[in-house]
């Protein structure tokens, strides 16, 4: 039942009505709204599509000053950007698809008050111009979308989000809302404590979603394509989303589709960028009923009539499948949301998990990387950029990331700053016109700095340590000066190599087993994901209403304990195809296929590759490794992609 509005305050009532064309809040909005507007900081764990960005979104236009939005994708930026515009919110993010001009724009409307709010990706806040821009803008409140992201036990951890609270107090943000659809009890209690709020304003309206169908039918792998042809056909006209799990078969099924004269595209991330813009577009505009997609598609994703989800794959976990059937039936009328099921593909969603576990290996030589600096004195500084020490250690970035926060819990180091380490610039206005702008001092540090960016045709490159032993100029200052003669369109500025400073806070020999520590803590978080997926197969078998369960994993306790509406309270319990094929490992074999890839491995890492690098590279599982040695060319990659990764391991544990 909707809530009755803000009857102490007709203003609200009067811009909800006006601005945004409602007559009442849902259940949950206004609880929300109140607490952020008394001041406090809240967190709105209410379904997919009902309604989150609302509750920071009406506060925004009564708060004193700037909202910042932390949002994961340019996609969801772009959608809630159009649909701000359209409502004459003053709305605009910062991103590096703008061109200079655009960027000014923004930055100049933020400095003057006229944009109300700000959205930007979680990575901005790495960015020293940035921080350095936004430090001087005060700030009323800091939004944090899908902020499940924040908890390690989330299914979507990203570590630059455990951050946000330290940027909270960095730019004196008084008070923050966090916005999810799928957080568990665990990760609600994560968020609560991370940011600091009360119990009373933590507000769960529930999951259970009466208008959506949950069939889940069990499925022959090699019959998915039939089955799948016959329910499109049965209602071609539908507005549907097929999610698979890789993106060669999305281009499978799409083709095999659009050949039985369906309007479909496939939608993954191997795409240019553009053209995965102008088919999600297309798709919100009615030009194609069907997407076949991997999870690159749907956040954001504001199409309020998908009347289809199927999982032609079975999604990666509990989360994911409910964010996924999420998307359909956000105009409240009868969506069906179908699962063909089996576990044919339980082997692939499983080895996906081993790829993000560090070998033992790489954890020590990063250990000793920061205590040969560190020479047991204790306060010394460590820089690093993340791809390179990625590919230097054979660590995919996120497990690389999480690893580094790993470090700072454990008081080994503690995160100082970030930098570009190179910059260049070309000039819009001449050179000398530039420098006769300035005089004084401020001139001559002016004249000084160009002075020391030698020009390589048309673009310059400052050398700061020139700068620095000629005129005592500090990287600071003159990472400033640049930024501001980029703002006033006197140069055309761009930075890379993001590189992080730490402080190395501890000796890491003072703890002579946190290599393995840190090990098992991975292995841990392993395991968690295999039991994670392991709870999915167990929710698709299951012999009870399938939206009391997934009410109840995400702490719904007021949903009925039947639906009426899903195969179970059909009658219809699956029980999944096992896979049968035949994962007998020949000895020899293996052998022949890692010859190449341990030589090149020892070669290029200066020590053997485990059991579990060997494994990766039998089972197809990328690492940056293989970039360096070619290894995807060898004849011995992904021979076993079928093959479970743990019985792999173990054959070559064996060996």
């Amino acid at each position: 039942m909707a809530q009755p509005l803000f009857t102490e305050c007709p203003l609200l009532t009067s811009i909800l009505q006006q601005v945004f064309g409602f007559d009442q809040l849902r259940p949950g909005q206004s609880e929300v709204v109140n607490a952020v507007l008394q001041g406090h900081s809240a967190a709105a764990i209410f379904p997919t599509g009902s309604g989150k960005s609302l509750c920071y979104q009406l506060p925004a236009l009564q708060l004193p000053h700037l909202t910042l939005v932390i949002s994961p994708l340019l996609a969801l930026i772009k959608d809630q950007l159009d649909f701000l515009a359209s409502k004459g919110i003053a709305a605009a993010s910062i991103d590096s698809s703008q061109s200079f001009e655009q960027g000014q724009q923004v930055m100049q409307g933020v400095r003057n008050g006229d944009i109300k709010i700000l959205m930007i990706s979680v990575e901005r806040l790495k960015n020293e111009r940035f921080r350095n821009f936004i430090a001087q803008v005060p700030i009323s409140l800091m939004v944090v979308d899908e902020a499940h992201c924040i908890s390690e036990w989330g299914h979507n951890f990203r570590p630059d989000y455990l951050k946000l609270s330290q940027y909270q107090q960095q730019l004196n943000i008084p008070q923050v809302l966090l916005l999810t659809a799928t957080a568990t009890r665990k990760v609600i209690a994560d968020m609560q404590h991370k940011f600091a709020i009360a119990p009373d304003n933590v507000v769960i309206t529930g999951f259970y979603r009466p208008n959506l169908d949950l069939n889940v039918i069990a499925t022959e792998a090699p019959e998915r394509m039939h089955v799948l042809s016959d329910m499109i056909a049965d209602q071609p006209d539908l507005p549907t989303i097929v999610y698979v799990t890789q993106q060669q078969t999305a281009e499978q099924v799409a083709q095999q589709l659009a050949q039985q004269g369906v309007a479909c595209r496939a939608y993954h991330a191997g795409m240019d960028s553009e053209i995965r813009q102008q088919i999600q577009a297309d798709f919100m505009a009615g030009k194609y009923t069907c997407i076949t997609a991997t999870i690159a598609f749907g956040m954001g994703i504001d199409k309020a009539d998908i009347r289809r989800v199927i999982h032609y794959d079975l999604p990666k976990s509990i989360e994911n499948y409910s964010q996924e059937i999420g998307r359909a039936g956000r105009d409240g009328l009868s969506s069906q949301c179908s699962v063909l099921a089996n576990k044919a593909n339980l082997t692939v969603l499983e080895n996906f998990v081993y790829g993000d576990t560090p070998d033992l290996a790489a954890i020590t030589a990063l250990l000793a990387e920061i205590d040969a600096l560190n020479q047991g004195q204790g306060q010394g500084q460590w820089e690093i950029v993340l791809t390179r020490l990625a590919s230097q250690l054979n660590v995919k970035q996120l497990p690389l990331k999480t690893l580094l926060v790993y470090l700072e819990m454990q008081g080994i180091i503690a995160p100082a700053y970030s930098y570009f380490a190179e910059y260049k610039f070309k000039y819009i206005s001449p050179k000398e016109a530039i420098m006769a702008r300035f005089d004084g001092e401020r001139g001559e540090f002016i004249r000084a700095l160009l002075a020391a960016s030698p020009a390589a045709r048309t673009w310059c490159t400052p050398d700061l340590d020139r700068l620095y032993q000629n005129y005592g100029g500090e990287r600071k200052r003159a990472v400033a000066a640049l930024d501001y003669l980029h703002e006033q369109g006197l140069i055309q500025l761009e930075s890379k190599l993001m590189t992080e400073v730490y402080r190395i806070t501890q000796w890491p020999q003072q703890q002579p087993d946190l290599a393995a520590k840190l090990h098992q803590l991975f292995l841990q978080k392993e395991q968690s994901e295999i039991d994670r997926i392991a709870e999915l197969i167990g929710f698709f078998e299951s012999s009870t209403c399938l939206s009391a369960r997934l009410a109840r994993y995400f702490a719904d306790e007021a949903a009925p304990a039947e639906c009426g509406h899903c195969s179970v309270c059909r009658g219809q319990v699956a029980q999944l195809p096992i896979d049968i094929s035949n994962n007998n490992v020949n000895s020899e074999q293996l052998l022949t296929w890692l010859q190449p890839f341990r030589e090149s491995f020892q070669q290029s890492l200066g020590y053997a590759p485990s059991a579990a690098a060997q494994g990766k590279f039998l089972c197809g599982i990328a690492t940056p490794v293989l970039t360096k040695i070619k290894g995807k060319k060898m004849a011995g990659f992904a021979q076993l992609q079928n093959f479970p990764m743990a019985q792999v391991i173990a054959a070559l544990e064996e060996l």
